[in-house]
């Protein structure tokens, strides 16, 4: 999670994969980010990426899923499906990622408000967290979906009341799932991470490169 959500591995929990094979092109495919984060874009932008953006209008709180992690996958599954049937998609692959912080076993999104900010901070403070981001690619040409969820364990500071109250009222929390940014406000108050800064910012790209090899496409073939 960035100013929308640290390491060097990740951890893949589940993932799926439907279809037939796609043979390789020879023109660099068209793709398509199903989210409006513009953390996410920046960093497809600056791994040599040149996504569309199509924002999905899937509705967060009306999906659910048994664990922090399936929930992450569910919600990415649902935002690449839902922009890979409309019209503009057709023959892109469709990248779709939603993010949750698991702590205490419970499923952190947004904040709904300064008030909630407040307490996930007072309560993750001093502690560890599991930023958890689902991860869906859609090939609409071949009609084929692989997902999967990437984990990093956040190691949170301990900001004093006065930093948390300042942090709240710069707007920032509110915006983020978990409350925190890993490269915006709140990074001085993240004492560290153990995997994948990329998907605490809110896109793993080793995860990306995996699921678009099980689609038969090589990142590099879509660089710019």
């Amino acid at each position: 999670m960035t100013a929308q959500h640290p390491g060097t591995t990740s951890s893949t929990e589940s993932s799926t994969a439907s279809g037939t094979d796609s043979g390789p092109g020879t023109a660099r495919r068209s793709l398509v980010l199903a989210s409006a984060s513009p953390a996410r874009l920046g960093l497809l932008r600056q791994a040599g990426l040149a996504p569309e953006v199509i924002v999905s209008g899937v509705d967060e709180d009306a999906v659910s899923a048994p664990t922090p992690g399936e929930l992450a996958r569910v919600l990415a599954e649902a935002k690449a499906a839902a922009v890979a049937g409309l019209p503009a998609a057709a023959g892109a692959l469709v990248i779709g990622c939603d993010s949750v912080l698991e702590l205490d076993g419970q499923a952190l999104g947004k904040p709904t408000d300064a008030e909630d900010a407040t307490s996930r901070w007072k309560a993750m403070r001093g502690r560890s967290g599991v930023l958890r981001t689902g991860h869906c690619v859609i090939d609409t040409a071949a009609g084929r979906t692989v997902s999967a969820t990437a984990s990093t364990t956040v190691r949170f500071g301990e900001p004093n009341d006065a930093e948390v109250a300042a942090y709240v009222a710069s707007g920032e929390p509110l915006h983020v799932a978990g409350a925190f940014t890993l490269d915006g406000r709140s990074a001085p108050f993240i004492d560290g991470i153990d995997g994948d800064p990329g998907n605490v910012i809110g896109l793993s790209l080793p995860l990306l490169r995996t699921l678009l090899a099980e689609l038969d496409v090589s990142i590099t073939d879509l660089w710019v």
